[in-house]
């Protein structure tokens, strides 16, 4: 199942919520110089499920994920699941992801050639 779902990074950085223990997140604001903390969060969301479909596909990616010890959690965001991991695990979460076959869906910018 896993092989057949596309995810996407969110626009922005991501903090985990104040009083919770992974139970919920809050977008942090932007960073002056471009530079972010190793402790903020990234948040991937699946373009290719909805509804209960997703929240079981996120947990298989959840679970993927425990194997190489990566912590991670599964978050309501805007109505949807999403997976947030800590930024500096960003790289090894999308090679995870890559090898179970499921989709990294990247911003296309169109570069015009003067």
């Amino acid at each position: 199942m896993l092989q057949h779902s596309v995810v996407h990074r969110l626009p922005q950085s991501y903090r985990w919520g104040t009083g919770s223990a992974k139970l919920s997140v809050e977008p942090l604001p932007l960073v002056l110089n471009g530079v972010a903390d190793d402790d903020d969060l990234i948040g991937l969301s699946l373009l290719s499920h909805q509804g209960e479909q997703a929240w079981d596909i996120m947990q298989m990616i959840k679970e993927a994920l425990a194997d190489i010890k990566l912590e991670c959690a599964v978050v309501e965001w805007d109505g949807q699941p999403c997976l947030f991991v800590t930024r500096h695990d960003e790289s090894a979460t999308t090679c995870r992801l890559k090898n179970f076959g499921v989709g990294i869906a990247e911003t296309w910018r169109n570069h015009s050639v003067l």
